[in-house]
């Protein structure tokens, strides 16, 4: 059996477990009937099991790679909208005197991947205090709280991207530079 097959087969399975399933989006502003809740970290997952506000378990059963954001609808199979909620989380923020060290900060950030919201004039990540050191380091204030994190989506967002065969590390950058013709 194939790795498609095996995945098809759980989601067969696991719809067949689960009285309900999370299968498609809805229209973003559509008139909801539930809530489910849910920190970033599972909102990346097209596969998941889990429970709506009311404590009712439901099947997330999404095409691969979708991303919820807090706003979003998706649809049940029983007809029912669903509003997706960002769950409050252990953040850092982390604001500067000026907007050239906010740019630094930020640069830091990305250069060790690490998933960033950016904000007017702060940046925003998932608490961690080696990063909050570095960030000091660099000039900024770093506070801790609790909120919904919307991290952004990154630059290959709105299609999925593939590694070209060339690619020996995980820096998508050098799939865009133009190759010498041999």
């Amino acid at each position: 059996m194939r790795a498609g097959e095996i995945a098809a087969a759980r989601a067969a399975l696991l719809s067949l477990l689960i009285v309900l399933t999370l299968d498609a989006r809805a229209e973003r502003g559509a008139p909801f009937d539930a809530d489910l809740v849910l920190p970033f970290e599972l909102r990346q997952k097209s596969r998941l099991l889990t429970k709506l506000s009311t404590g009712e378990e439901v099947g997330l059963m999404l095409e691969r790679g979708t991303v919820l954001r807090g706003g979003d609808r998706v649809r049940a199979s029983d007809g029912r909208i669903v509003r997706v909620v960002a769950a409050d989380e252990a953040l850092m923020e982390a604001r500067c005197a000026d907007s050239t060290t906010l740019a630094r900060c930020a640069f830091h950030l990305g250069n060790r991947h690490t998933p960033v919201e950016v904000r007017d004039d702060a940046l925003r990540f998932t608490a961690d205090t080696v990063l909050a050191e570095m960030l000091r380091g660099l000039g900024a204030s770093v506070s801790t709280l609790s909120a919904p994190f919307e991290p952004e989506a990154g630059a290959y967002a709105a299609g999925h991207h593939h590694h070209s065969s060339d690619a020996k590390h995980s820096g998508i950058i050098h799939d865009m530079i133009a190759k010498p013709r041999r």
